[in-house]
């Protein structure tokens, strides 16, 4: 809900400041007095184009500043604020300002925030509509039709939505299935050699690492393999080193009883033999583990040149060749099996799109009906706003597939014939301002609380209409303001009398400067006022007593 309103510098308003309240509020005034410089003010602030024109003569800018009640959890503009990371603290007001400059340029912020002009025309579409002169085509827009009659039907789109997601996602999975199949079909060929050629060498994971090991150990024991027989040579055999030092230790054995000090040399060459012994073991075993077969060393080198070949020639890494014929293989089993596959997918699309077909038909069912219900709801409300020649219809038609979605399959519009005989035509092509507020007022108050922006804006409504006309399109905005906020710019006393509060937009002079003001009316105020719309310049006391009756009546 609109809470205040501050304007600066705006054509002929200098400061003016307006709190405005729940319900009907009504602004009357002679006409030239400003009421459009009011409304292109608001409309400013809501993401208007921003003209110059508007900075009163002699300033630099012009400014307004717009508060808002802050919008509930689930309302558009609720949505619209979080989509563009803009955080209300709680209790706080929604603050809408935008500035003009006379040299050209503007500048928008919301809650002190830089925006676009762009999100302020979404936020202000979603806080508010205005109809008439100024109309920011709300309800004229084709594009929320659908969800308005939705919501005046209580039409359930869930389904749909949950049957179109599938749908969809269906025939995602068959797309991605056939270019699959088309892209390795192309391939076939190659796919054949390439993993009859992989598996016939049978790669495996770490290979190239285990070969390249046994080769580098059998290299080497080529290379140690004269020096390691010559050592064998000189430690082995009967005229070896080892085989002497036991001969030297059994004759010594003989005769160390003889001498002492013998005894100690007899040790020594004791352990020389254990030790001896124990180099001719492990001269043994590395000799083992270097020994080689050139058989096995050659089948080793081709392994390893066939091996990295194959990496090189697939461009991966000599590990890799494994998983890459996994690979191949599944790609191949893919085309093998790829008709039968698309087939069953082919099969689960045309399911799911004739469960979405059969959901979207019910949903087109309920609108048809919502739509009877809410052309039937309008027409009564024609004839006492004085367009009891018109006719309005809510059309629901059947789009081209390409443009079905989880809304279902229909096209929904209003449309009216404003004279017999008269075709069919969307509301937008009206051309008479009165008459197609009148026409919206209807639709509203049909709509009742179905949904669109908080607060509405009628400016001049009653338009070339007066009497029980206007009585009856100031009791319809009586009844719209129980559940919306409504401003409204007339020049009915019937009209005006319905108000929940009343405010005076004047023009004044002190001969070189002129201004427009607003004065929120006491109740005394207001009679003279109403007063004033039934009579003209001079005021009589049956215009006041008239003026008192309808106060009383509303």
């Amino acid at each position: 809900m609109l809470t205040s309103l501050a304007i600066r510098n705006v054509v002929l308003i200098e400061a003016l400041d307006l709190e405005f309240g729940a319900g009907l509020s009504v602004l009357t005034g002679e006409t030239g007095a400003g009421k459009s410089i009011l409304l292109d003010s608001l409309g400013l602030a809501l993401g208007a184009r921003a003209d110059s024109g508007l900075v009163r003569a002699g300033e630099a800018q012009a400014s307004v500043t717009a508060s808002f009640d802050p919008p509930p959890a689930g309302h558009r503009a609720a949505q619209l604020l979080a989509d563009n990371g803009i955080e209300i603290d709680p209790g706080e007001p929604l603050l809408i300002r935008r500035t003009v400059k006379a040299d050209g340029g503007s500048r928008a912020f919301i809650n002190d925030q830089a925006c676009s002009a762009a999100l302020l025309r979404d936020l202000g579409g979603a806080l508010v509509e205005i109809h008439g002169q100024h109309d920011d085509r709300g309800l004229l827009n084709a594009r929320g039709h659908r969800a308005l009659l939705d919501t005046y039907g209580r039409c359930e789109a869930e389904a749909v939505a949950t049957a179109y997601t599938a749908w969809r996602a269906a025939a995602a999975d068959l797309a991605q299935a056939r270019e699959t199949v088309a892209n390795a079909a192309r391939d076939r060929d190659y796919l054949d050699h390439a993993v009859a050629e992989l598996s016939k060498f049978a790669p495996e994971a770490g290979e190239e690492a285990t070969l390249a090991e046994e080769r580098a150990t059998m290299q080497k024991g080529a290379r140690l393999s004269d020096d390691l027989s010559a050592v064998t040579d000189c430690l082995t055999g009967s005229d070896g080193g080892l085989a002497q030092l036991r001969q030297a230790a059994r004759r010594l054995d003989r005769i160390a009883g003889e001498y002492e000090p013998l005894s100690a040399v007899l040790e020594a060459l004791d352990r020389a033999v254990i030790e001896a012994g124990e180099a001719e073991d492990k001269l043994a075993e590395a000799a083992e583990a270097l020994s080689f077969d050139p058989a096995r060393l050659d089948a080793i080198e081709t392994r390893l040149f066939d091996l990295r070949g194959l990496a090189r020639k697939h461009q991966v890494a000599p590990d890799d060749l494994a998983a890459l014929r996994d690979e191949m293989a599944a790609r191949l089993a893919a085309i093998e099996g790829g008709e039968e596959h698309i087939a069953a997918l082919e099969a689960d699309v045309a399911k799911k799109a004739d469960a979405y077909r059969a959901a979207a038909q019910a949903l087109s069912a309920e609108r048809q009906l919502a739509a009877g219900r809410l052309d039937a709801a309008v027409a009564g409300e024609l004839a006492p706003l004085k367009l009891d020649a018109a006719r309005f219809r809510t059309v629901v038609a059947r789009q081209d597939e390409a443009q079905w979605s989880g809304a279902g399959m229909d096209r929904v519009e209003f449309e009216i014939s404003t004279n017999p005989g008269a075709p069919f035509a969307p509301l937008a092509k009206i051309a008479s301002g009165g008459e197609l507020s009148r026409f919206i007022l209807a639709l509203k108050v049909a709509l009742a609380e179905q949904g669109g922006a908080d607060t509405l804006i009628f400016d001049e409504i009653d338009r070339g209409v007066g009497g029980a006309v206007a009585d009856a399109i100031g009791e319809r905005l009586s009844r719209l303001a129980q559940s919306n906020q409504i401003l409204v710019v007339t020049h009915s006393p019937q009209v005006a009398a319905r108000g929940a509060g009343h405010m005076l937009i004047a023009k004044s002079s002190d001969g070189t400067v002129t201004r427009t003001g607003v004065h929120a009316l006491s109740d005394g105020e207001r009679r003279e006022e109403i007063a004033r719309m039934l009579s003209g310049a001079e005021i009589t006391a049956e215009a006041r007593a008239q003026a008192e009756r309808l106060l009383e009546r509303a």
